[in-house]
């Protein structure tokens, strides 16, 4: 029987598992900046996905009647929504990978989903949403992860429907009825890694206790049906990486400690690089403006060069950077989302290099900005321009062989002094939201 079992688990491991590094976690940790595309049928009201039931809030989340919120999908008509527009302009801000909400914490399949009437399908739309962003992406090359939220206001199964969303919204899983509610994910986990190609990244996002779902169960049927597919760390096993939310780590993450659910272990010391062994792959997730989801009202947009120097902190600790945005209910983009990734994609066309494919900084107490490195070169992400004309800064160490400004190539001076390094500056940024200069060492 011990033999039986354990051939049983080799079949549903992926083949690294068995020894080796994870060409997954490879590739994911190369890719860096990504797309996280929030949409559902509360952009018709224009309010964050779920939470006006689930927790109320005049000023957060404007209260909405159970009743009104059932009624969005026959008004949820996305004739405007052009799929191959949205996977181009990931490609245009120079994302990597895309990360769709096919279904929220309301229950609301953006997917052709057999097991519901809840769907996309059921709308005037009436088309698999999730198909027609899966065909283009696969299309355009552009890896594809599905954001799936176990919880399900909508399925009786989960909670008791008879009672207000607010009051049992983390579900009910004493109840006899959990039991089916965990074969209903089985069969919607199944559809999504079954009907669309290939998955990159299963993201999931529990509200419910996490012990209750029975991670491992979702991890081997995962494993089963795309052994590629990476999964995120919030059904309470771990997961391959890690997921903040809204926030960046203060440290380079490690793997010390398992991470469970939304919390990164920043176990490296202040300023030190960790072994690359050591380290915990992580991703944060970010909204471009105070929403996850469509909001017409929500002006409070962050700015290009904040988000540039968000990204280049991102890298600094080895993390990726998933950039919310949240289409109309007519499936257009707003300009304010177009207009910054347009511009993060200008930045990254010159200082890309700087970005994808680097792991953490070896420097990370720098005062004036951050540092990502590929092999032997350095890249310091200068936030702020020495006025002085003289960049210090110390923990370099080995042999220096040139410092250049990758936005052009302009070779710099530099020499070591007191255990030092100095580089010898030009007057003004050449970048006027992250200037970055290539170390190259020996």
């Amino acid at each position: 029987m011990k033999v039986r079992n354990a051939l049983l688990l080799l079949m549903v491991l992926p083949s690294f598992a068995l020894g080796g590094p994870d060409p997954r976690i490879q590739k994911f940790n190369d890719w860096k900046f990504g797309m996280f595309l929030c949409w559902g049928v509360c952009s018709v009201a224009g309010v964050d996905c779920s939470w006006p039931l689930m927790r109320p809030n005049p000023k957060r989340n404007p209260p909405i009647t159970e009743a009104v919120y059932a009624g969005y999908p026959g008004q949820f008509n996305p004739t405007k929504f052009n799929p191959d527009a949205v996977v181009q302009l990931a490609k245009d801000a120079g994302q990597r990978y895309i990360v769709f909400t096919t279904k929220h914490h309301d229950g609301f399949c953006m997917f052709d989903s057999m097991y519901t009437d809840y769907k996309i399908t059921k709308t005037p739309y009436g088309k698999d949403l999730t198909k027609e962003l899966a065909d283009a992406c696969h299309r355009a090359n552009m890896p594809l992860g599905f954001y799936y939220s176990p919880a399900d206001m909508h399925y009786p199964d989960y909670r008791d429907t008879s009672k207000l969303v607010s009051t049992n919204y983390h579900g009910e899983p004493w109840r006899p009825d959990w039991p089916i509610f965990l074969n209903y994910l089985d069969l919607q986990v199944s559809e999504l890694l079954t009907h669309y190609g290939p998955v990159a990244v299963m993201w999931f996002d529990a509200v419910a206790p996490l012990e209750e779902f029975d991670g491992r169960r979702y991890l081997r049927l995962i494993h089963q049906l795309q052994p590629d597919t990476l999964v995120n760390n919030r059904l309470g096993v771990g997961g391959d990486f890690d997921t903040p939310e809204q926030h960046l780590p203060k440290g380079v993450p490690t793997n010390s400690i398992a991470g469970d659910n939304t919390r990164v272990i920043n176990n490296s010391i202040a300023g030190v690089a960790p072994k690359a062994e050591d380290f915990r792959p992580w991703e944060t997730c970010m909204t471009t403006n105070g929403n996850w989801f469509y909001n017409l009202n929500d002006h409070n947009f962050k700015s290009a060069k904040q988000l540039i120097q968000t990204l280049a902190d991102v890298a600094s600790k080895g993390g990726n950077f998933l950039l919310a945005l949240g289409p109309a209910a007519d499936g257009t983009i707003q300009p304010e989302f177009v207009e910054r990734l347009h511009a993060m994609g200008a930045w990254l066309k010159i200082n890309g290099d700087s970005i994808y494919g680097t792991t953490y900084g070896p420097l990370q107490n720098l005062s004036f900005g951050r540092s990502t490195r590929n092999g032997k070169t350095i890249y310091l992400h200068v936030f702020d321009w020495p006025a002085d004309g003289e960049l210090q800064m110390e923990g370099v160490t080995g042999t220096i062989a040139s410092v250049r400004v990758l936005a052009g190539g302009q070779r710099l001076t530099y020499h070591k002094e007191s255990g030092k390094l100095v580089i010898n500056t030009p007057a003004h940024a050449p970048d006027a939201d992250d200037s970055v200069l290539a170390v190259e060492t020996r």
